[in-house]
C-alpha cells in the first residue's frame, strides 16, 4: 500500500491528471415513484448479472407480471413485461430503484387493457363481500336478538301504559302516550344494534339526528300531522259523540266513527261522508242531538182587507193544537213585512228533534194553517201586478150569461182533510233512528278503532 502511494506521488503531474480524470457518465432520467420498498440486497461483490437474476426472481415469484424481461447494463436496469395495473408497474420500478448498486431504472412495463367482458373484478368483489358477510354473521345475529328483545319490551311497556291509563284518558290520548313511552326503547335498541355491528358513527347519527328527522317529517307530512293533532283535540274537547246528528262543512249526518285521520258521517241519503279531522276542528259544527229542541219557521201572506190580529190568533191556535209543537218555548206568529198585495206573517214553532222530523212537522203546520184561514174567510192572495193602459181600454156591454159552476172549496175536497198528518207526509217521527240503524248495518269505510266513546242510546 505504501509502495503504491509513493509511485503515485512520483508520477508526473500530467500523468496523475490523466489517471484521476475519467469520462463523466451521461445523466439518465429516473421515473418518480410514490412508494418505495425496503432496500434489496445482492451479493457483496455486485455485478449486472447478479442484479438481473435477483430482480427477475422477485418479479416472477409475485405472479403479477407476464413476459418479464430484466436487463442490466452498467448499473442501469431496463424492465420489460406486462401487468394488469399501474400500481404493480410502479411497484416494480420502485423495487428495482432500491436494489443495491442500481444507479437508474428504465421502467418499460406495460399495463394490459382489460376486456369489457372480463368479470374477474366482479367475482373478486363478490368473494370479498362473501368473506365479510361470514365474518359479520355473529354480530348480525346478536343485533337481531337485541332488536327482538327491545321490540318485545316496547310492546310490553305500551300495553302496560294503556292498561294504567285506560280509565284516566281518552282512547286517542291513551294510545299516543303509550307510543311515546315505547319509541325511546326502540331507538335505544337500534342504537345498540348499530354499535354491535361496528357502525358507531352511524349510531351516533341516529341519536343526534332524531330531532332533524322529526323536523323533516313534519314538513313532508304536514297534513297528516295536522289531522293527527286535530284528532287529539277533538278527543279532548268532545264536540260530539258517536250517534249524534251533526252538520259540519256543509255535510249533515250521523257520526259513525272518529279515527286519527278523519270523521265518518252517514248522511240522510245513506252515503258515507269522510271529513278530515283538521277540517272538522276548523269548521262550524251544528250538533242537532246535543239539544233535542229545535225551532223552525215559515211565512204565510194574507190580504190587506183581513184583520192581521185575527189571522195571528188563528195561526197560533193551530200551532198550540198540534201534537208535535212544544208549549215551552212558546210558539210565535209575528207580522213580518208588508208585501205588494199581502201582509206576510212569520210563524215560529219549536219541536222535539229527537222524536219528530222538522220538514214533516213544517209541512203539516202549513197545510193546517192554510185550511184554518180558508175556513175563517181569511184570504191569501197572490202578488198583485198593476198594468197601465195609457190610451184606455174600450168597454162593451155583453148579454147576461149563466154564472159559472161553483168550484168546491178546498176543505171539501177528498184529498184535503183536517188530520195532523197525511199519507203523503208520512209519519212525523224523526229519521235519526232508522238512519242510525242503517249506519250500524253498513260497512265501515274507515279502518281503525274509534276515538270516541259510544253514546248512550235514547
Amino acid at each position: 500500500m505504501a509502495l503504491a502511494l509513493l509511485l503515485t506521488l512520483a508520477a508526473p503531474p500530467a500523468l496523475r491528471g490523466q489517471q484521476q480524470a475519467g469520462p463523466e457518465p451521461e445523466p439518465l432520467s429516473v421515473e418518480p415513484s410514490p412508494t418505495a420498498p425496503e432496500r434489496v440486497g445482492v451479493e457483496k461483490v455486485s455485478s449486472d448479472r447478479a442484479i438481473d437474476r435477483r430482480l427477475t426472481g422477485i418479479l416472477e415469484s409475485t405472479g403479477w407480471f407476464e413476459q418479464v424481461e430484466v436487463e442490466v447494463r452498467e448499473g442501469v436496469v431496463f424492465l420489460d413485461g406486462l401487468t394488469r395495473s399501474a400500481e404493480r408497474r410502479d411497484w416494480a420500478g420502485a423495487l428495482a430503484g432500491k436494489t443495491e448498486d442500481v444507479v437508474a431504472v428504465v421502467n418499460r412495463v406495460r399495463v394490459a387493457e382489460r376486456s369489457p367482458w372480463d368479470l374477474t373484478p366482479a367475482a373478486a368483489e363478490l368473494q370479498r363481500l362473501g368473506r365479510l358477510t361470514v365474518q359479520k354473521l355473529p354480530a348480525v345475529g346478536i343485533g337481531l336478538l337485541i332488536l327482538i328483545i327491545t321490540g318485545i319490551l316496547a310492546k310490553l311497556v305500551a300495553a302496560g301504559a294503556r292498561r294504567v291509563l285506560e280509565s284516566r284518558m281518552k282512547p286517542l290520548l291513551r294510545d299516543v302516550t303509550a307510543r311515546a313511552l315505547s319509541i325511546p326503547i326502540l331507538i335505544l335498541g337500534v342504537y345498540l344494534v348499530l354499535q354491535v355491528a361496528g357502525l358507531t358513527r352511524l349510531a351516533t347519527t341516529v341519536l343526534g339526528g332524531t330531532g332533524l328527522f322529526g323536523l323533516v317529517a313534519g314538513i313532508a307530512f304536514r297534513d297528516i300531522l295536522e289531522n293527527f293533532l286535530a284528532s287529539i283535540l277533538i278527543s279532548m274537547r268532545n264536540p260530539f259523540k258517536l250517534g249524534d246528528l251533526v252538520e259540519v262543512a256543509g255535510h249533515l249526518g250521523v257520526v259513525q266513527r272518529v279515527t286519527s285521520r278523519g270523521t265518518v258521517l252517514m248522511d240522510p241519503d245513506g252515503n258515507h261522508v269522510q271529513i278530515p279531522n283538521a277540517t272538522i276542528y276548523k269548521s262550524i259544527i251544528r250538533n242537532f242531538t246535543a239539544n233535542p229542541n229545535r225551532r223552525e219557521s215559515f211565512e204565510v201572506g194574507i190580504g190587506y182587507e183581513n184583520d192581521s190580529a185575527a189571522a195571528q190568533a188563528v195561526a197560533l191556535e193551530v200551532l198550540n193544537g198540534h201534537p208535535a209543537v212544544l208549549k215551552d218555548p212558546e210558539a210565535l206568529v209575528l207580522v213580518d213585512r208588508l208585501g205588494a198585495a199581502t201582509v206576510n206573517l212569520r210563524v215560529y214553532f219549536w219541536y222535539d228533534g229527537s222524536a219528530y222530523n222538522g220538514p214533516k212537522v213544517k209541512s203539516s203546520l202549513i197545510r193546517l194553517v192554510k185550511r184554518a184561514f180558508e175556513g175563517r174567510g181569511i184570504s191569501m192572495p197572490d202578488e198583485a201586478r198593476e198594468i197601465v193602459f195609457p190610451d184606455g181600454v174600450p168597454v162593451r156591454m155583453l148579454e147576461a150569461a149563466e154564472p159559472p159552476a161553483k168550484k168546491p172549496r178546498p176543505e171539501e175536497a177528498a184529498v184535503e182533510t183536517g188530520a195532523v198528518t197525511t199519507a203523503a207526509e208520512g209519519h212525523l217521527a224523526n229519521e235519526e233512528g232508522p238512519l242510525r240503524e242503517q249506519a250500524r248495518r253498513a260497512r265501515m269505510p274507515e279502518e281503525g278503532a274509534s276515538l270516541l266513546e259510544e253514546k248512550n242510546p235514547r
